[in-house]
């Protein structure tokens, strides 16, 4: 049986929660980290580590999107366009986890060299880093709210407790009695 103190993928930890190894406490999760899941050898996967950066960068090149859209480009921004693009994607993989990373440089193929990308090329290149990028932020939201529900159902588990029980511990009745 696992510890419910260690985070798995279903029991994500959030920042500011302590993280326990084997019955003891190695840390504490960073402020900053927006999600940690572990993998089946213990180790944190999908973590991202800089939130805000991430969220800065979606609203972006989301906007960015917005304006491929509407507006003609000529050679020079579609240039400066891929430039941000690239850039972008360096920038996101600093704030993720190296597994997040792999699947973020997998997805995120290169333009080709000494090639201006057409409108149609950052307009699909543009719309698959938002849609990856709003299935990781889904996939956060969906980790913590199934935290925030085991908590709930953990603390509504304590208010049925007699007063003075611990979780798993003897029922009262059959606790011994106090000795003067």
């Amino acid at each position: 049986m696992t510890d419910p103190t260690t985070p798995t993928p279903t029991n994500a930890t959030v920042p500011g929660d302590d993280v326990v190894q084997h019955g003891e406490l190695v840390g504490r999760v960073p402020h900053d980290a927006a999600l940690v899941a572990d993998d089946a050898a213990g180790e944190p996967t999908e973590t991202v580590s800089e939130p805000a950066k991430v969220m800065r960068i979606g609203s972006m090149v989301k906007q960015l999107l917005e304006e491929v859209r509407v507006a003609p480009l000529d050679e020079a921004s579609r240039e400066r366009l891929a430039e941000i693009y690239e850039r972008s994607i360096v920038e996101l993989s600093e704030a993720l986890s190296p597994d997040l990373q792999d699947e973020l440089r997998n997805l995120a193929l290169p333009f080709k060299d000494g090639e201006v990308p057409s409108d149609a090329e950052l307009r699909i290149a543009k719309a698959q880093l938002v849609g990856w990028l709003e299935g990781l932020f889904h996939g956060i939201q969906a980790t913590l709210f199934a935290q925030q529900l085991a908590a709930r159902q953990q603390l509504e588990q304590m208010r049925q407790l007699p007063p003075g029980a611990t979780p798993g511990g003897p029922a009262p009745a059959e606790r011994p009695g106090t000795y003067l």
